[in-house]
């Protein structure tokens, strides 16, 4: 361990020296894992940063449980359910226990566990048996709450995710991709932020003389991993969803189909130190950065800038901040009166003449109507300009 940390240490310096001295042109290459795909976002901008067959169809096993966290954060954030709240535990949740021994919070038929136990039932023992408890309680049957699992996923742009039970089982018609799952991971931390930190907690007692500890082992290799899911079964491999945030930064991994479970943690760990080292978050647009300032017709103003009033940042590769082209198109003719926000077109964002991202162009200011001479000869600017 300790060669393996010099190792790392030297690396870095090494690279940063390069870096000041103008001699790394191109990053390196994403590390070569050995998985069935892989997929590595970041969080604020939601660009992928590696992967290989990120859109590949996978069984997701577990890691399937983070949707069905996501919905009882939802459930709870409006209101409908409560930490306190009591499920009934039917015999189905309960023999699913019995049935999976090594994925269970030992749940007892016709007992009644709090929502908050169930939660971290599920997150950190990663129980079935919690699991198929809470779809119970929350959309009366495990088939009906696959079908909110769905619509959710729907809703959060996973195109090429089923959901067809709450914990995970192999199933055909059960499958996801690694992006899909980097998604839903960004998606709870960045819609439950305060619910989320449950899946930082290292372990939880139900009942048995000893503490479940959570299955993420970067929780323990790395302060910097705070979350989020492990799965395995047979036909999926062993598969890590996690998450780490340095210096203010968060990016999130999904590995899947590792051959084993030590593995899919150093994996995971390659992914997210290649992202920190050779990425950076480049502010490229918001409302104090105009891109250009184009006429305004029957205004007070005669001109108005154009660009975001929403931040925009990508991440990009280290030093490429200077091999961006942002290239505003005009599309609609200002005319006053112009509120802040209004569409007048689109910015195209290049890197290295490949466009990468393409942005709503809009008035950054108002600009309100003008007097009676003005609108009058800019009726004619406008006629002679095709525009009216």
């Amino acid at each position: 361990m300790k060669t393996l940390l010099k190792r790392t240490v030297f690396v870095a310096l090494l690279l940063n020296s390069l870096h000041a001295h103008g001699q790394l042109d191109k990053i390196p290459e994403p590390p070569s894992i050995d998985s069935k795909s892989f997929a590595l976002i970041d969080f604020a901008s939601g660009d992928l940063l590696a992967g290989k067959d990120p859109d590949a169809r996978i069984e997701p096993a577990s890691i399937t449980k983070v949707m069905t966290t996501y919905i009882a954060f939802d459930e709870i954030k409006r209101g409908r359910l409560h930490y306190d709240d009591e499920a009934l535990i039917s015999e189905k949740a309960w023999r699913q226990g019995i049935d999976s021994s090594e994925s269970r919070m030992f749940l007892d038929v016709g007992s009644r566990v709090k929502i908050i136990d169930l939660l971290r039932g599920i997150i950190i023992a990663s129980g079935n048996d919690a699991s198929i408890a809470l779809s119970e309680h929350i959309a009366g049957s495990e088939s009906a709450f696959a079908e909110l699992m769905n619509q959710y996923a729907a809703k959060l742009g996973m195109k090429n995710t089923h959901f067809v039970d709450a914990s995970g089982l192999p199933d055909p018609d059960h499958y996801t991709t690694a992006r899909d799952l980097a998604m839903l991971g960004r998606a709870l931390i960045r819609d439950f932020p305060e619910d989320y930190k449950i899946y930082s907690e290292r372990e939880f007692k139900y009942k048995i003389a000893r503490p479940q500890q959570n299955r993420n082992g970067l929780l323990v290799k790395d302060s910097s991993v705070d979350g989020i899911k492990t799965g395995h079964t047979n036909a999926a491999g062993y598969c890590l969803l996690s998450s780490s945030v340095r210096n203010g930064r968060r990016l999130i991994s999904a590995v899947m189909g590792a051959k084993t479970w030590a593995y899919r943690e150093q994996a995971s760990l390659e992914l997210l130190n290649y992202g920190f080292r050779f990425y950076e978050m480049v502010p490229l647009l918001g409302p104090g950065k105009p891109v250009a300032t184009i006429p305004a017709y029957k205004g007070e103003q005669d001109s108005v800038q154009v660009g975001t009033l929403q931040p925009v940042s990508l991440s990009l590769p280290r030093g490429a901040k200077d091999r961006v082209q942002m290239v505003p198109r005009v599309t609609t003719q200002a005319v006053a009166p112009i509120e802040p926000g209004q569409v007048v077109g689109t910015i195209a964002i290049s890197l290295d003449g490949k466009l990468i991202r393409q942005e709503p162009l809009v008035a950054l200011t108002a600009v309100p109507e003008g007097g009676l001479f003005t609108r009058a000869v800019d009726t004619v600017r406008l006629w002679w300009a095709g525009g009216e």
